[in-house]
């Protein structure tokens, strides 16, 4: 049996292996002008498979880099585009650098805790003064939903502070919401989970 595994790897797998071979083929035609013109057979039959992007700019082009790459850029023929540069495609891609920002307390997420240090910043007084509500309020819903328990305002007075490094003050009198729904969907939740005990009736002699 032949199997795929035994063969060359495809160089762009979305074509094909009959398409790889109708390549190779191509490349050994020895009238260039005859290899020419099964190059654009070639390129009519790869749009056709992918007729969804043949309004896009530069499909033709991307077409022929495509032959190119497939061909080993050893298919001679009259290229209508110039040909891709070999050094950048084996260019390997930089290495995308880990996040070095570290969450001081998960249950609230990264985004919370960004928009908290920009509240800093914010001049107009009642502006500043409903986001710190709806902000301490959100810690308080995420708190609750991740703990799956109750949280005292004071609790997330303080630990907002220290998010914001002292600069943002509450508000005096500042109260949150109640949040218990949140807890009562917690238990509705784990109460409509089947359990995972297998539960054995013993037989009576």
């Amino acid at each position: 049996m032949d199997y795929n595994n035994h063969r060359p790897q495809l160089k762009i797998s979305e074509y094909g292996r009959t398409i790889q071979q109708m390549i190779d083929y191509a490349c050994t035609i020895e009238d260039k002008e005859e290899r020419t013109k099964a190059a654009h057979t070639l390129v009519s039959i790869m749009g056709n498979m992918n007729p969804q992007f043949k309004d896009a700019p530069d499909f033709k082009h991307k077409l022929w880099d495509h032959l190119a790459i497939m061909s080993d850029f050893k298919l001679d023929v009259d290229w209508p585009y110039p040909l891709p540069d070999i050094e950048l495609l084996n260019e390997k891609p930089a290495k995308i650098p880990y996040s070095d920002s570290r969450i001081r307390y998960k249950h609230y997420g990264k985004i919370i805790q960004g928009i908290l240090q920009q509240i800093a910043s914010i001049e107009e007084a009642e502006k500043k003064e409903v986001l710190i509500q709806q902000m301490a309020n959100q810690m308080k819903r995420s708190y609750m939903a991740w703990k799956k328990e109750n949280i005292s305002d004071d609790i997330i007075f303080r630990e907002l502070e220290i998010l914001t490094k002292g600069e943002v003050q509450i508000p005096e009198g500042l109260k949150l919401d109640d949040f218990r729904e949140v807890l009562v969907q917690n238990t509705q939740k784990q109460a409509s989970r089947p359990s995972s005990r297998k539960k054995f009736s013993r037989r009576k002699k």
